[in-house]
């Protein structure tokens, strides 16, 4: 399945550990598109993995994290309005 996932963690004292072990959790599964913006094909297995290495990170009363499933990635139609990051940049 094709998955967008969204956080937001709240900046308080513990929110910097918190935002960097998100990110590289969500890393690992998904691609990195923009801030706290991440997308890209699962599994059911893998999704649900995600999800309880998040669920050990993210705390329930002060962050959120948003995911959206589609079937397929070619079901979803994605525009760019401003500055779309090369992600291909990287490479020479």
């Amino acid at each position: 399945m094709y998955v967008i996932l969204v956080y937001d963690i709240k900046g308080d004292d513990n929110g910097q550990k918190v935002l960097t072990k998100t990110f590289k959790v969500c890393k690992r599964y998904l691609t990195h598109i923009q801030n706290s913006v991440f997308e890209g094909e699962l599994s059911e297995a893998q999704l649900l993995k995600l999800q309880y290495e998040l669920k050990s990170i993210v705390r329930k009363d002060l962050d959120s994290v948003i995911v959206f499933k589609s079937r397929s990635g070619r079901w979803l139609e994605k525009e760019f309005w401003a500055n779309q990051e090369d992600l291909t940049s990287n490479f020479f």
